[in-house]
């Protein structure tokens, strides 16, 4: 009777292979190189933040941490899970912990420290998607749905007030970083020079009359250059509605 062959591993390759994240969570074996997740975290966000999320390479890295070019590949694979190695290191940064008194105070504080954590790294409105799943990203969620616990609220609309707090924020921050993105990229320095560079179109189209709404508010309009008045004014509009709609 012939012997029974041994599996061929063919199975093996159809499994969901480990994440970056449990690869991380798993004991190390001890380091060869200084090199750790932290630092290539850092050197990475360093370089998005000072020339774009383009910019970063495996091996413009690999240069920045005076490595060989392969050394990072002991921690993430690829581009793909560098980028959510960086994510995770600039949610990790945010300040969840601060004590909060209720449900709105706690989403408002959070809302502004996202907007201010996406400006001071722009790259992040690409790099980082509510399908990201890194281990400081959940971390906000988790806050959130804590904050809202107490008031009786079932599973979707706990997430759908979420979901519309931080969508607002993502809407907002993507608008800004936009704004600063064309200014950079016509050397326009402050809001009277953007004005200015979009004078002759706006000009046109005023003159068409179809915009008398719009008109007044370019008239009237006295923070037009006061972002975080605009923000934080559609913040509280939005809590109000959360609270209004719910009765929390």
């Amino acid at each position: 009777m012939p012997a029974q062959q041994a599996p061929s591993g063919d199975d093996d390759q159809d499994k969901p292979q480990p994440s970056l994240w449990e690869r991380l969570d798993r004991p190390a074996p001890a380091p060869r190189t200084t090199l750790t997740p932290h630092r290539i975290a850092e050197a990475a966000v360093a370089i998005a933040d000072a020339e774009g999320l383009d910019a970063v390479t495996m091996r413009r890295l690999a240069t920045a941490l005076g490595v060989a070019p392969m050394a990072a590949y002991r921690y993430v694979s690829g581009k793909d899970e560098l980028i959510e190695l960086m994510a995770d290191f600039v949610y990790g940064q945010l300040p969840l912990d601060a004590p909060a008194d209720g449900w709105r105070a706690a989403m408002r504080s959070l809302a502004v420290h996202l907007r201010a954590m996406n400006l001071a790294h722009p790259w992040m409105v690409r790099a980082a998607t509510p399908f990201s799943l890194t281990p400081h990203q959940l971390a906000v969620p988790e806050r959130s749905f804590a904050a809202l616990a107490e008031h009786g609220l079932d599973a979707d609309t706990t997430m759908a007030i979420f979901r519309t707090v931080a969508g607002y924020v993502h809407g907002s921050v993507a608008s800004e970083v936009a704004l600063a993105a064309l200014r950079r990229d016509h050397n326009w320095s402050d809001g009277d020079e953007t004005r200015a560079g979009l004078a002759p179109r706006m000009t046109y189209l005023m003159g068409t009359g179809r915009y008398p709404a719009y008109q007044q508010y370019l008239q009237r309009a006295t923070r037009k250059d006061d972002p975080a008045w605009h923000f934080e004014t559609g913040l509280d509009c939005v809590l109000d509605g959360i609270a209004t709609h719910f009765g929390i």
